[in-house]
């Protein structure tokens, strides 16, 4: 089953990335945001016994959960149905809209809140839900603030890292009569007074799901507001949108993804708050929906399930790990992405979900400097992926420029004999030799001057390792070695 995206047009990775090199404050909020993640995390690591082994069960758990998927699935089905509530099955994101749609209608359903979940923005439900005249209110502090600058979130855990204190308050101001400030617990106060009328008076709150457990039909969701669980149990209708793949077998399981799940993503011991849902409300229960629903969505994920080559993809368990080291996202944000899988795994998932003809220049937004692998928590190997995924790119004619190609073709052949690279080091080393100024090339010449646009290039040096140049790339007095 192919995935559903109502977006139509290649992804312009590069052309959005400029433009936000070129803005200072969204360099400065976006890079701070991802440092203080990056610390925390490696703070909380001093501390934390055994990290690599409760990865490694991480990865196992994930890794024969997918092995198993149909059977889980099955488990997953009959226990949520047994625990009261309904199972619907959505084949892409045309069928998840259908199905949630159709669901609000018939309930007369007007007012819906909804609770962060990437996979809702995925299939795009809140668009269509306005269409039907059904006001959706977010009610994530960072969704929030997104959704009422009518843009996407930008981040997995924290939508709205690229905004100042600021920009939100004159947001707030301009859209929420809310009085100027930038005083956080102002901002969040301004927020908690709009959003609690919505809260009382929804008919249905949507949701996404972290983990579902097979065993027990158990849905799981992290937090660290609150705000899920007034959306899972304040209105009567409780909707949740759950990706196939987020699936773990037991409890026991459920215990290794408390532990790694919240460190990864925000360096947290734990999550603020973990809502287990079994079921609707009960007889005799103050707290819950009278209905709860879970559409579990496919949109691709079948097939790349089929696909042995990029499988582990489905183990992201969506912490944002690796947004927070990778040096392009930090650059370019997840925007640029042109989907809410931004990132290292979003390089790879977005093409595999939407093809390679609208998002094939993704897998060649990355460095492939490694530190997204280090830092997964279910240890998907991240540069494998984006590799394989730039091999299927080139071999289908997308995301390489008919530069890049002869470029890689001119270094195939040289590198093919050491006389052919010997040759070739010297000729460039000449070639380039003009436009050096100190140690550094600021400028280079045609198609290239894009890498010293915004930093300068290395000087070559005078000769190669081989030609006698030493560590330093100068020649050793008395060596013979040639001054190329």
């Amino acid at each position: 089953m192919t995935a559903d995206h109502a977006s139509d047009g290649p992804i312009e990775f590069l052309d959005h990335a400029r433009r936000v090199l070129d803005d200072p404050a969204f360099q400065h909020n976006v890079g701070h945001a991802v440092h203080v993640f990056r610390a925390r995390r490696a703070e909380v690591l001093k501390d934390f016994a055994g990290w690599e082994e409760w990865r490694e069960q991480a990865r196992t758990i994930k890794a024969h959960t997918l092995a198993h998927l149909d059977t889980y699935l099955d488990h997953f089905d009959r226990n949520v149905r047994a625990a009261g509530g309904q199972v619907h099955w959505a084949g892409d994101g045309a069928e998840a809209r259908r199905i949630i749609g159709d669901l609000a209608r018939r309930r007369g359903v007007r007012r819906i809140i909804k609770s962060k979940s990437s996979t809702t923005d995925e299939i795009e439900l809140n668009p269509s839900l306005e269409r039907d005249a059904i006001e959706v209110t977010e009610t994530d502090l960072g969704e929030f603030i997104v959704q009422l600058g009518e843009e996407a979130p930008i981040h997995f855990v924290a939508p709205a890292i690229h905004r100042s204190r600021a920009e939100i308050g004159a947001l707030f101001a301009a859209k929420i009569g809310a009085a100027p400030t930038t005083v956080p617990e102002q901002l969040t106060r301004a927020a908690r007074t709009y959003l609690r009328e919505r809260f009382l008076r929804a008919e249905m709150g949507i949701s996404g799901v972290n983990f579902g457990v097979a065993e027990t039909g158990t849905l799981v969701v992290f937090e660290n507001e609150g705000n899920a669980r007034m959306v899972t149990t304040l209105p009567r209708i409780h909707v949740a949108v759950m990706g196939m793949e987020k699936l773990v077998p037991n409890l026991a399981a459920l215990a290794v993804m408390l532990r790694v799940l919240p460190l990864s993503a925000t360096g947290g011991r734990m999550a603020e708050y973990v809502s287990m849902i079994t079921g609707p409300r009960r007889a005799g229960e103050a707290d819950g929906p009278d209905e709860l629903h879970v559409v579990v969505l496919d949109n691709g994920r079948s097939r790349i399930l089929a696909d042995r080559e990029v499988r582990e993809s489905l183990q992201c368990i969506r912490c944002a790990a690796c947004l927070n080291v990778c040096p392009v996202y930090e650059r370019a944000g997840g925007h640029a992405y042109g989907s809410i899988y931004s990132g290292p795994i979003g390089a790879v998932l977005t093409p595999l979900y939407q093809g390679l003809e609208r998002a094939g220049t993704l897998p060649f937004a990355s460095s492939l400097c490694g530190y997204c692998q280090e830092v997964c928590p279910v240890k998907i190997d991240l540069p494998k992926l984006l590799l394989v995924m730039r091999r299927r790119a080139a071999a289908a004619g997308e995301g390489v420029t008919p530069f890049e190609r002869l470029a890689m073709q001119g270094y195939a052949w040289a590198a093919a004999t050491p006389t052919r690279w010997a040759w070739a080091g010297r000729a460039l080393r000449a070639a380039l030799r003009p436009f050096v100024r100190g140690d550094r090339i600021p400028r280079l010449p045609g198609p290239l001057g894009s890498w010293t646009r915004r930093r300068d290039f290395p000087a070559p040096p005078r000769a190669s390792f081989l030609d006698g140049g030493g560590a330093s790339g100068r020649p050793d007095a008395g060596t013979g070695s040639r001054d190329a």
